[in-house]
């Protein structure tokens, strides 16, 4: 939420500097996100001055242009080239002298330098108004009154308002400080509690709208009235669609609403002035005269102000003239009822729609608007007429709107403020300081609410029902901490804890051991969102588990939960490639959400991703690219150190990869490594190979939960190695031979490696050759060359027999 330095001191009265200001809000609980200068004029006009023109001349080598002579106020007139066709001597114009940076209406800010144009010097620029920003216009310079002194400074003829843009966080449960008012009614509470102010704020007066019984031509009926808790109406004629004045354009350009006419910046500055949503419905355009507060039938088109057409649910409230719906309540406006140069009556709407329902037609349709966030968090609904007349008002003196009917005001259910029984015991003891019966209600009076003392340290609050959030008696003391002060809490001078235990393994501490494993072998870790594009899902040939949609999305783009960790591990390598940065090593812990029929899951992952060179170009060594062996070695160093044994590599059967291995143990797939396919590397703009192995990180932690650690002597006898080169079929698999040596040789077999792959012209068709390395050791016993001997001839007539192979 954006709050004006300037606007906001229009209501109270405080000598606060912008930074001291921020502080305070900050400690009552409105967090200062962010301070930004702003100007009512970009540039503010500085180093723009008065110049009087004493000669205009055609330029010699340009028929639309000419060559002045200006008088800048020093003495030293100067030639300068316009091209205006208004320019002429005698007149008094703006010029930005040489050096002057000048700020247009559109495109970038430029400095003023010396130059030659069509050959004839050029010492600055007499400008137009767009040129500057002070208007639109691109007619021709902008001619001053003669009155103006040549040198006063341009910023000193128009008016420059400075101010400061406060952005605050606003938290979900603040509705009643979401606009100037509420902002100004909280930091009058706090300066009167802590620094003694006694200021009041000051609101507008609405002493002089007119009392009349004339009825309104307009009526209202509210068919739905659980979602519509109050509806109030205005009838103004007479009403001149105009340009605002600057005063109100310059308090909605600051918080940044851009300025439309007088009508809809009168109905935007009472928004972020008291918080009331109002709309301004054409009073000619409602057919029937009527307005009627109901919901459609479900998949009622609807044209909106965007243009666009949006099919309604049966839950969306509208409100409707006699025959159709006009606006979405609370949302959106429509096409055809809404206010244009043209119209000269206006209905003018304040009402208070049901939260709840307000946050789901906001979300379903994706509209977003400032109307729709202040109704889903709770509009008062009993400023709806103080709003309306404010805004009346307003329009009488901007619009010459004529108010000669009364208001219709439809109030079914009258809304009381809610009273709470406190125990100030509870207040000090959920605060942890000792702050007295006294001080909890100057505070509670502060913030307007009536309090009522029932006996000792029992009191009745009375909440207005601004505050929409404030119900249970820790609402109260959340309120009371806040203007009381978090810092004036005392910090304890003993820390108590408990012992917590947990069993071991630690999940936490797996995670970063292999997160510091990876991050010691080049690894970089990436965080990616758990919402993702269902776009990717239905492109992608995806044939996972049912992917679970987000029932209100913020961003048609964000509208699912993520089913893999791929797509967000391939958007941030195309952020990376975009950047020149090729050669990428990630990895990222996260979860995946699935559905199996009206179950919904959630597992935990392990992704890791290789792209690029496997090493940086030096003059000492050639960069190679990264290939499916370097992504599986890194899969392999994580089941080492995890202590994952027993598994067995099979074919990948993964629809977004082209090529791979799954790992499986006792039935449960661990993990799966693989080249991603290149369909799916088009659709992210990715033009190099991407190698993606994938771990169970839920199904690994209950594997390593059930080891258990062994320790043993290291072997003091001596290790044997044997080497084989094998000739097998393509079909084999390496995994292949290290399970039959694995199985057929016991507790001396420690390692089984291939180092080698041969597939040449002299091999003989669907061959191939594997280097096999095999390292023996007997933790009793030296090994002799002869049992060793024996064992690899029973290891080559298993070879033989169960893969086919033969010795090269």
């Amino acid at each position: 939420m954006k709050i004006s330095y300037n606007w906001l001191k229009s209501y109270l009265d405080f000598d606060l500097g912008v930074e001291e200001l921020s502080e305070i809000l900050t400690d009552i609980g409105l967090e200062v996100e962010g301070i930004l200068p702003w100007e009512s004029i970009k540039g503010g006009l500085n180093g723009l001055i008065v110049g009087h023109v004493l000669s205009a001349e055609k330029h010699p080598n340009a028929d639309k242009l000419k060559v002045t002579k200006v008088d800048l106020g020093n003495g030293e007139p100067v030639d300068i080239v316009c091209g205006a066709p208004n320019v002429d001597a005698g007149q008094k114009v703006i010029v930005a002298p040489i050096d002057t940076t000048i700020y247009p209406l559109t495109g970038e800010p430029f400095k003023i330098k010396k130059a030659k144009i069509r050959g004839e010097v050029s010492e600055g620029m007499i400008c137009a108004e767009d040129e500057i920003g002070l208007g639109k216009s691109h007619d021709g310079i902008m001619v001053l009154a003669d009155r103006n002194v040549p040198g006063t400074p341009i910023n000193e003829i128009f008016e420059v308002e400075n101010d400061f843009i406060i952005e605050i966080g606003l938290t979900p449960n603040r509705n009643d400080a979401f606009s100037h008012i509420g902002v100004a009614k909280d930091l009058k509470a706090a300066l009167q509690i802590n620094k003694q102010s006694n200021n009041l704020v000051k609101m507008p007066d609405v002493a002089s709208f007119p009392e009349t019984s004339k009825a309104s031509p307009i009526s209202v009926t509210i068919k739905n009235e659980e979602k519509c808790w109050r509806y109030a109406g205005l009838y103004l004629s007479n009403i001149e669609i105009k340009e605002s004045p600057n005063w109100l354009k310059n308090r909605l350009s600051a918080v940044g609403i851009r300025p439309i006419s007088n009508v809809v910046d009168t109905t935007n500055f009472i928004l972020h002035e008291l918080g009331q949503p109002l709309h301004a419905f054409d009073a000619d355009k409602i057919e029937g005269q009527k307005i009627i507060v109901q919901t459609q039938p479900k998949g009622t088109p609807f044209l909106a102000l965007d243009e666009k057409e949006y099919k309604l649910t049966a839950d969306d409230l509208m409100i409707c003239n006699a025959n159709e719906g006009m606006c979405i309540a609370g949302v959106f406006g429509g096409l055809k009822s809404g206010v244009t140069d043209s119209t000269t009556n206006i209905f003018l709407e304040a009402a208070c729609f049901e939260p709840i329902n307000t946050r789901k037609t906001s979300f379903h349709h994706l509209l977003r608007t400032d109307a729709a966030q202040r109704f889903e968090k709770g509009v008062d609904p009993n400023n709806t007429l103080y709003a309306l007349k404010r805004a009346a008002l307003l329009l009488q003196e901007l619009a010459g709107a004529t108010i000669e009917t009364e208001i219709v005001d439809i109030y079914p259910t009258l809304i009381e403020p809610k009273e709470i029984e406190v125990d100030t015991k509870y207040i000090r003891t959920l605060i942890g300081a000792e702050v007295s019966d006294k001080e909890i209600t100057d505070i509670l009076e502060a913030m307007e609410m009536e309090v009522n003392t029932l006996g000792d340290n029992q009191i009745k609050v009375e909440v207005p029902t601004n505050k929409f959030d404030v119900t249970r008696q820790a609402d109260i003391v959340e309120e009371v901490l806040r203007i009381y002060g978090f810092n004036k809490v005392p910090v304890p001078s003993r820390v108590h804890a408990s012992l917590s235990y947990q069993n071991s393994p630690s999940p936490l501490q797996v995670q970063n051991n292999v997160a510091n494993l990876l991050a010691t072998n080049g690894f970089f870790e990436t965080m990616n969102i758990s919402i993702s594009n269902s776009k990717y899902y239905e492109q992608l040939d995806w044939q996972g588990s049912t992917i679970v949609p987000l029932l209100n999305s913020l961003n048609a783009d964000l509208d699912v939960m993520r089913g893999t960790m791929l797509y967000g591990g391939l958007e941030s390598i195309r952020h990376n490639n975009n950047r020149q940065n090729n050669d990428l090593k990630l990895f990222e812990f996260g979860s995946i959400y699935w559905k199996d029929e009206d179950k919904f899951n959630e597992a935990q992952q392990l992704a890791i991703f290789c792209t690029g060179n496997a090493n940086k170009e030096s003059w000492r060594s050639q960069s190679e690219a990264i290939d499916f062996y370097n992504v599986k070695s890194v899969l392999n160093k994580v089941f080492d150190l995890l202590g994952i044994k027993g598994y067995v590599a099979e074919e990948a059967n993964n629809s977004q990869l082209e090529f791979g291995l799954s790992y499986v143990l006792n039935t449960k797939e661990i993990a799966d490594v693989g080249l991603v396919k290149n369909k799916v590397l088009q659709h992210f703009d990715i033009k190099q190979d991407v190698y993606f192995a994938n771990i169970n990180w839920t199904n690994v932690l209950k594997v390593i939960k059930k080891n258990k650690l062994k320790y043993s002597e290291i072997s003091k006898y001596p290790m044997v190695r044997r080497d084989l080169a094998l000739m097998i079929d393509d079909s084999v698999a390496f995994g292949n031979i290290k399970e039959i040596a694995e199985k057929n040789v016991k507790h001396i077999l420690k390692s089984v490696n291939l180092f080698d792959i041969y597939k040449g012209d002299k091999m003989e068709a669907g061959k191939k050759s594997y280097a096999v390395s095999f390292n023996f050791q007997d933790d009793k016993k030296t090994l002799t060359d002869k049992q060793v001997d024996k064992i690899m001839k029973q290891l080559i007539s298993k070879f033989e027999t169960e893969i086919g192979a033969s010795l090269r």
